[in-house]
């Protein structure tokens, strides 16, 4: 059961807001000029910005706390009351400031479509006053936070000394530090673990084109070297790309839904991404579990948030023993559905080009030994390389067709390199299962799986079966 709550606790800093929604009918023009008379029917108001980010964690079971700063006014206490009566999972600390007025987005709509939107704000920094105290409620709530998010809207809360300060004391305490950026400068967030800029904002930040996936990963590597952070560029219809040191280039393809609504998908990106880091989950996936989220946040309308149960039924459309091979990315989403199930997974690999008794043998002992067994297949090009141009006998289709079939094996995904150690990194599996013709030292991926707490199994094999002595027996003098 996939689960955030009691997995650890989430601050969420930055600009807090009211989203308003006036819902009415516009049935006629007025008199008075061309502009549609709209007849008030309710209000409806909810968190936005920052606050949007923690609704969605609390809408997840997962524990957050909310810092930032409101005005002295009507608007403030009718965020307080909006957020008090969200979730017992979520504490707000919020700075009132006489001197400035809450941000508030009224949103005129009729019929579900949008009208107007009227924004009240002053978007001018902090000033020092409130700065310090902001600071100082910050570090009361910092011990105890697994990660802190800057949610910046560029209102005038996350000021460059405040982001300084942020970033700079949650590094310190081993607490990583996502950030949401607004901002075309971002020299302040230097020194933060993640950044989830949109397509647009990456190219703004850094003047590069971001059309095709290797131009976007040149515009986030060179972001990533200027600020020393791992980036998450959303690219909307072509989902998530994730460039982040020492791992893989990782491009999440989108969720082909229907889309309303684009209001706060960012915010659940962000809600989803600190939510799994707390709870413990691996970067690349939480990454495809945003993806899921932001999927389904925009088939929705207005500023909305994704309950827990809702992501679970999502995620419980995974496949199992498939009869084609899945994608790199969406072998990472399972290995983080798994992993939130408590499943141990395995992972085994080769060209399993004519699959014999020993191949069987290995894989079934390889599935006793684990709750989810994934092969990684040699794709037709990599056999090639490997065991001569007369190789593969059967192409990649079959023998994927072949794998799948097996009761034992619950995902099969192709790979191209030469060697699976780029697939294991993705997929950080539990168990990495070989032949006992290897010894441990010579099976790729082994270090880096025991790092990390995982075992390494070699399995005896049975006696003279092999794809090659097969094919050398089927030869006319064979």
């Amino acid at each position: 059961m996939l689960t955030f709550a009691g997995r650890g606790t989430v601050l969420v800093v930055g600009d807090v807001m009211l989203d308003r929604y006036i819902h009415g009918h516009a049935g006629r023009l007025s008199p008075e000029a061309p502009v549609p008379v709209l007849a008030w029917d309710r209000q409806q108001d909810v968190p936005g910005g920052a606050a949007n980010v923690a609704a969605n964690i609390a809408a997840l079971g997962g524990s957050v706390r909310l810092l930032g700063v409101t005005g002295a006014d009507a608007t403030a206490a009718d965020l307080a009351a909006v957020l008090a009566g969200w979730s017992e999972t979520l504490m707000s600390a919020l700075v009132a400031d006489p001197a400035r007025p809450t941000t508030l987005k009224t949103r005129f709509v009729s019929h579900g479509q949008q009208l107007l939107r009227l924004d009240r704000e002053d978007a001018r920094d902090l000033d020092a006053t409130a700065q310090t105290m902001l600071l100082d409620r910050f570090e009361a709530l910092q011990p105890g936070s697994g990660v802190v998010v800057l949610s910046d809207y560029r209102k005038g809360t996350l000021t460059p000394d405040i982001i300084g300060a942020v970033v700079a004391r949650s590094i310190a305490q081993g607490c990583p530090v996502i950030v949401d950026p607004k901002r075309p400068d971002w020299t302040p967030y230097r020194g933060a673990t993640l950044i989830t800029p949109n397509r647009s904002e990456l190219e703004q930040a850094t003047g590069l084109p971001c059309n095709s996936d290797t131009e976007v990963e040149a515009a986030a590597r060179y972001a990533m070297a200027a600020t020393g952070a791992a980036i998450l560029v959303t690219r909307s219809e072509r989902g998530m790309s994730l460039v982040a040191p020492d791992r893989p280039v990782l491009h999440v393809p989108a969720q082909a839904r229907e889309v309303f609504d684009v209001s706060g998908a960012g915010d659940t990106v962000v809600a989803v991404l600190a939510a799994s880091l707390a709870a413990g989950l691996d970067l690349g996936e939480a990454v495809s579990l945003a993806n899921v989220a932001a999927g389904l946040v925009v088939t929705k309308h207005g500023t909305a948030t994704l309950s827990i149960g809702e992501l679970t039924q999502a995620l419980r459309a995974e496949p199992t023993a498939a009869s084609e091979a899945i994608s790199r990315a969406e072998a990472v989403r399972l290995r983080a559905v798994w992993r939130q199930q408590g499943h141990r997974v395995g992972f085994t690999n080769g060209c399993f080009d004519i699959l014999h008794p020993g191949h069987v043998r290995l894989l079934r002992e390889a599935a006793s030994r684990c709750d989810r067994l994934v092969v990684g297949l040699n794709t037709d090009a990599s056999v090639r390389r490997l065991k001569g141009p007369t190789r593969p006998v059967q192409g990649q289709d079959a023998r994927t067709t072949v794998m799948a079939a097996l009761g034992c094996v619950d995902a099969v995904v192709l790979f191209d390199e030469d060697t699976p150690y780029e697939l294991i990194r993705a997929l950080e599996p539990d168990l990495l299962v070989k032949g006992a013709d290897y010894r441990e030292d010579q099976v790729v991926g082994a270090d880096f799986v025991k790092q990390r707490g995982g075992s390494v199994a070699l399995i005896d094999l049975v006696d003279d079966q092999s794809t090659s002595a097969i094919v050398a027996r089927s030869r006319p003098n064979g």
